[in-house]
């Protein structure tokens, strides 16, 4: 895990060098972006989950998703270390189910209307695997999925490494009909290294990047039902095992699987 100092201090490096592209490590990895400000982060330094910016939620009832792990919040599933968040992915029998993980949300602790929203993450490889950084409307225990909306920021399928999927779910367009576009790695696997993803959300828009790329955008013009993302979302993490959408492990994957998150950042639009 760099400090930010480190950071800046390599991506000048990089500049003076006449360095023309960003690599995965250090893409929009400094707190100071052109025209955001830093409003709240966990670099995953300390010694343990912060439990004032992290809500674990457990369960095994399928996410409605048909998943198969049981989320927990176990040391075996989640933890800190190294500089990295580690979210787990175990195949053992716990509460009637096959594989264990974790599920983490900024729920309660952190809701915040419109900025950037930024993650470094590994994931895991393997077929029937489903790591995720994602947002979810506060007011879900109110109006309920998908009226609440939700942004998945990242969302990679075992079965398809080399791509990562952009997602707006709103009424009209949920699940399978869902505003989406992918963001495809030429010649190489997402579980290959560390990536940067990211959406900034402004009023009446959403962008997705990837290590700095920007590759979809979507406003009320381009969903097919009412625009539900002028209201205040928490952010997620998580490592889901089997499902719908990525189908299940096979003999092919192997365990545990590990997601390795180097921070998380939340920017605010800076004053003009």
């Amino acid at each position: 895990m760099k400090t930010l100092t480190q950071l800046a201090a390599l991506l000048a490096l990089a500049a003076s060098a006449g360095c023309a592209t960003q690599s995965a490590t250090t893409a929009t990895a400094t707190s100071s972006l052109p025209g955001w400000t830093l409003e709240w982060s966990d670099e995953f330094d300390g010694a343990a989950l912060d439990r004032t910016k992290w809500l674990p939620e457990t369960g095994g009832h399928g996410w409605g998703n048909n998943e198969m792990q049981f989320y927990t919040d176990r040391p075996e599933n989640v933890r800190v270390e190294d500089g990295h968040l580690v979210i787990e992915a175990r195949k053992e029998s716990h509460e009637g189910k096959d594989y264990t993980s974790a599920r983490l949300k900024t729920a309660g602790l952190k809701e915040t209307q419109y900025g950037r929203y930024e993650a470094r993450i590994k994931v895991p490889k393997g077929q029937g695997i489903w790591p995720a950084f994602w947002m979810l409307g506060a007011d879900i225990g109110q109006v309920g999925w998908p009226k609440s909306g939700e942004i998945d920021i990242m969302e990679i399928i075992g079965k398809e490494p080399a791509n990562a999927y952009g997602t707006l779910h709103g009424p009209g367009y949920s699940g399978e009909h869902a505003n989406s576009r992918a963001s495809a790695l030429e010649g190489a696997e997402y579980g290959d290294d560390f990536h940067v993803f990211a959406v900034e959300w402004e009023p009446q828009q959403i962008r997705w990047y990837r290590d700095g790329i920007h590759y979809h955008t979507a406003t009320p013009a381009t969903v097919k039902g009412e625009w539900v993302f002028e209201h205040p979302f928490f952010v997620l993490l998580n490592l889901a095992v089997g499902g719908y959408w990525p189908g299940y492990p096979d003999a092919t994957t192997p365990f545990p699987r590990k997601m390795l998150v180097d921070y998380v950042r939340v920017y605010r639009k800076a004053a003009p």
